[in-house]
């Protein structure tokens, strides 16, 4: 799917690799090692120097992001109003700590440097949705809808297929 890509670029032209990159990442949503690989031969640049510049840019990612984006500001009026102690929360309630997904792929947690919600500190996102003045209680609670909802997805996926 992702060697579509490289008909609207020249081999070996190396200046392309930063769009192709994004493409590939826009295909997957993540750049996985073998499109990498195929993005490495096209362009004619050692793997290691695509990873090298795949590393570089926070803009590119090497493992896929779970279902849910968790993202905690880390901000200053945030950390000011204890967001370390939502990010720990978080991360216990998760069992993964922050850049990493949940093994059920589910839950991706993030840090962020600011959100800017400030006035409503601290504050996290999930996906679109924006929680303000958070305290570490509530984090259950707020997790839970985004489990019931997959699980009530898989339960209406699974009446559909029969």
């Amino acid at each position: 799917m992702h060697k579509e890509i490289f008909k609207n670029y020249t081999p070996k032209d190396r200046s392309n690799l930063i769009v192709i990159l994004q493409e590939t990442q826009e295909i997957y949503g993540y750049l996985p090692e073998e499109a990498l690989s195929d993005v490495s031969d096209f362009i004619d640049v050692p793997l290691a120097s695509i990873y090298g510049v795949a590393t570089f840019y926070n803009q590119f990612r090497l493992k896929p992001l779970g279902k849910n984006v968790v993202r905690v500001c880390r901000g200053t009026a945030c950390h000011v109003k204890n967001s370390a102690n939502v990010l720990s929360a978080l991360e216990f309630e998760l069992g993964v700590t922050a850049g990493n997904t949940t093994r059920d792929k589910l839950f991706t947690l993030e840090t962020v440097a600011c959100i800017g919600a400030c006035s409503i500190a601290p504050v996290i996102s999930i996906n679109s949705d924006y929680y303000g003045r958070v305290e570490v209680k509530e984090i259950t609670k707020i997790l839970k809808k985004y489990r019931n909802e997959e699980k009530t997805k898989s339960i209406t996926e699974k009446e559909v297929s029969v």
